[in-house]
């Protein structure tokens, strides 16, 4: 059962458990936080630091809650207002003066964080981000790691070789795991999945909340229904709970006793809600006299918990006026030598920056992952589905600390009726976890609530702790509620904190359309998003040997990984393959060329694919014409070596994507083509993609929606858009306009018509028609060799020769139209002037 402490004004006057010497050091450390706070406001006003966020008000509860508890070896997830809990736990004031001035020595961050985001891997205290409330279900991540280590001792043993290589393990049997937060934050979501899972597991969790009547200018009672957020969560079970007057040091000192003790012990989780002021406005961005009126803010110094302490020190005679302020004065002295000190450390070096975006010990692109398939005597071809299934499974036996959890990737919750037989499980609503629960047991496989952000949130918590969480997201339609997990904290937690944290995760997600009938909300791609965020490494599979090699590298590699898996290809008949041994891997930015070719490249991945294939197929059967194709197989990195070959073999490209055509991932592949490999070009970078809209249900509706193959046959430069004799009129008196050419007119059937366009010779070059309201088609410049080439290019589909090519040897522009029949051809020829 839950227990409850009251608010009781009693306890101001009760004999504390304090010795003398302890409460002296509490009012030290509380001294302190605020001269820490008054020192940066200074430097903040005199612009040598940039921002400031204080502590002031609450110290009395933190510096009880840090005395309660064990530096380096509970561990910590504090939020900006908590100074003088890492005072006490051990931080410094040069430490936190390091952090306000942007220092290259900032332990926390090396520069990159506003001060008061606190970090310390020897105590314990993991980087925190300004976003409020996604610390809470790392904390139970933390907790739940700290929980798994006790019970598999074994697992926390290094290995050579993966990412284990690079982990400390620390890990105690009666751990605690601290963490805060404002009232304010209390609204978000993620705290009530927090309160949620540390229930149903009965975790060693210690939430705090700092209830200083304020989010920024937001009042409680705006924030909190009935303005108590105690009464609220008063019937989680096996909770401890307690609420204390905040600005009373002994008072809080005994609540955390107690509430340390019950999470110790192994009984749950604490609630400890703490009344505390804010006698300064919310940081020097804001100015509190804006929103509150100055009676508010006079009651709130009445409270204020340092001259709360300091009388009770005088009148309990612990310490004389004489011995505070000997103490004061030296705290005064240290402050600021610590903040001189702070002002003359070096600051950051520019070439800096992008250390630690990734992994510096393990690279996802290093040798170390090229491991090739080692064929057994099962040659049976197996389903994308059942590879990543095999490659899950070999993966947990080669790695104990590798936790598998997610919505219903369980075999069954209710274990009982797994083991004597009632059910078969689930494992998955694609069956890609199916059997993983049976084997490796439900502390190592197990559902998680129906909350994307909870499974990310804890994900972040035991991958800190040096765990390989490997979650689902079961749909990418519903990634959404855990972007800010993958945006704000598993992504830039390696670089925030100057890689001294780091939360290789690997999330698992289903995406995708092709699926006749999965609609708005089952449907969706949006890989771009992600590219778009530094720290994590994207792979998008086609096929189901790649599928097994790239988790294989996931999971073994440094980095956080959005592993995307599309549905249709769980089980397609393309891409199928034998199981390829338990080590085989392949390194991330490795494209694999699945075609080869010399006339064009198409640049894709996933499930355009296959129908990429389909679709240079076709463009060879009827044209002749040969396409490379290259499948990514991982977005970021990509590789763009094996695109720059084969743009300067071809000089013409498609890229081509699922997800909707506008800011969509092949811009920046072609914004970079045009920019890096403009003079091997002899047309335009064209893509292919999905409709500027979503997936409807109806088939029909999909197939236009989505990219098919013969999208990807009509971007083919060699295939030519239906061109009517008016068209190539408007086209004549364009060009004769823009550039005084000369035109013969040639005689041509109107009709759909294939472009040859070669401009390889000497002073070679390709051109697009502009002319507006007209299908667009090419003019390619030749030099005598290319009309010959061209010839024998247009004769080798078939076609009839109009005019002898020695007749247009002279012409400066040259296009050769061929109908798709073979029958007849074109030649419109434009002679530039005379110079």
């Amino acid at each position: 059962m839950a227990r409850s402490t009251a608010l009781n004004a009693e306890r101001n006057q009760a004999k504390s458990s304090l010795e003398p010497a302890q409460m002296i050091e509490m009012y030290r450390l509380m001294y302190l936080s605020r001269r820490v706070d008054d020192r940066e406001i200074m430097l903040k006003r005199q612009q040598k630091i940039y921002f400031q966020i204080s502590g002031a008000g609450h110290e009395s509860l933190l510096v009880a809650a840090g005395m309660a508890l064990k530096p380096g070896y509970d561990w910590f997830f504090p939020y900006y207002r908590d100074r003088a809990l890492c005072l006490t736990l051990g931080n410094t004031p040069e430490e936190q003066f390091l952090q306000g001035v942007g220092a290259a020595s900032d332990p926390a961050s090396g520069g990159r964080q506003m001060p008061s985001h606190w970090s310390s891997p020897k105590l314990h205290i993991v980087s925190a981000s300004s976003a409020t409330t996604t610390q809470c279900l790392h904390a139970v991540g933390c907790a739940e790691a700290g929980r798994y280590f006790s019970r598999h001792p074994e697992a926390a043993e290094k290995a050579e070789g993966d990412y284990r290589q690079y982990k400390d393990i620390v890990f105690h049997g009666d751990e605690v795991v601290y963490v805060s937060l404002g009232e304010g934050s209390t609204s978000q979501g993620e705290f009530w999945e927090a309160l949620n899972t540390a229930s149903n597991q009965k975790l060693p969790v210690l939430f705090v909340v700092e209830d200083n009547e304020y989010a920024i200018s937001v009042p409680v009672e705006v924030n909190t229904p009935g303005g108590n957020i105690s009464r609220l969560v008063a019937n989680f079970p096996d909770f401890f709970f307690a609420e204390v007057d905040g600005t009373d040091a002994l008072a809080c000192y005994d609540v955390f006793q107690e509430a340390v003790a019950y999470c110790r012990a192994g009984r749950g989780p604490a609630f400890v809600h703490g009344h505390v002021i804010r006698p300064y406005s919310h940081s020097l961005s804001d100015d509190d006299r804006s929103y509150r009126p100055e009676s508010e803010r006079q009651a709130d110094s009445l409270r204020d918990p340092l001259p709360k302490l300091q009388m009770r020190l005088l009148r309990e005679g612990i310490l004389d006026e004489e011995g505070i302020t000997r103490l004061e004065k030296r705290v005064d002295e240290e402050v600021r030598a610590a903040a001189e000190r702070a002002l003359r450390a070096p600051l950051p070096e520019p070439d800096s920056i992008l250390k630690h975006v990734y992994s510096e010990d393990l690279h996802a692109t290093s040798a170390v992952f090229d491991k090739p398939p080692v064929l057994t005597s099962d040659k049976q071809e197996r389903t994308m589905a059942d590879l990543i299934n095999a490659c899950l499974r070999d993966e947990m036996r080669h790695d104990p600390r590798i936790v598998v959890f997610g919505e219903d990737v369980a075999d069954c919750s209710r274990e009982e009726n797994l083991s004597d037989g009632r059910v078969k499980g689930k494992g998955g609503v694609f069956k890609l976890t199916a059997g993983l629960q049976a084997e490796f047991g439900s502390d190592r496989v197990f559902n998680s609530p129906l909350a994307e952000a909870n499974i990310v949130g804890r994900a972040v918590g035991y991958a800190a702790r040096g765990m390989k969480p490997v979650v689902e997201v079961q749909f990418f339609d519903y990634i959404w509620p855990a972007v800010h997990q993958i945006r704000n904290e598993v992504s830039l937690i390696r670089w925030r904190s100057n890689g001294t944290f780091s939360a290789p995760a690997v999330i698992r997600v289903a995406i995708g359309g092709y699926l006749t009938g999965g609609s708005i909300y089952h449907s969706q791609s949006g890989e771009s998003i992600f590219t778009h965020t530094p720290g994590m490494r994207i792979v998008f599979p086609s096929n189901a040997l790649d599928a097994n090699g790239l988790l294989r590298t996931a999971i073994r590699c440094d980095d956080p990984v959005l592993f995307l898996e599309h549905k249709r290809l769980y089980r397609e008949t393309y891409g199928r393959a034998a199981y390829p041994g338990a080590d085989f891997m392949i390194p991330f930015g490795k494209a694999n060329i699945v075609r080869r070719g010399n006339d064009v490249t198409l640049v894709t991945y996933g499930a355009l694919v296959p129908r990429a294939l389909q679709a240079a197929q076709k463009a060879r059967r009827e044209l002749g014409i040969e396409t490379e194709v290259i499948d990514l197989r991982t977005l970021n990195p990509y590789d763009w070596e094996a695109i720059a070959t084969s743009v300067k073999k071809t000089s013409r490209v498609i890229i081509a994507h699922e997800d909707m055509l506008s800011w969509g991932y092949g811009a920046e592949i072609a914004a970079r083509i045009a920019d890096e490999l403009f003079e091997d070009l002899d047309a335009p970078v064209k893509r292919v993609a999905a409709m500027d809209t979503f997936v409807a249900y109806q088939p029909l509706l999909e197939d236009v929606i989505l990219p098919q193959p013969d999208d990807l046959y009509r971007a083919n430069p060699f295939v030519h858009v239906e061109l009517s004799s008016t068209d190539v009129g408007k086209a004549k008196a364009f060009y004769t306009g823009l550039f005084d050419w000369q035109l013969q007119d040639i005689p041509m059937p109107e009709g759909s018509y294939t472009m040859i366009g070669v401009g390889t010779g000497t002073g070679g070059g390709m051109m697009q028609s502009m002319v507006p309201g007209m299908p667009s088609f090419w003019l390619a410049y030749v030099g005598v060799d290319d009309i010959h080439a061209a010839t024998a290019k247009a004769k080798a589909l078939g076609a009839t020769i109009m005019r002898d090519v020695t007749e247009v040897m002279d012409a400066g522009w040259l296009s050769i139209l061929v109908d798709p029949t073979g029958a007849t051809l074109g030649l419109w020829q434009a002679k530039a002037p005379t110079p």
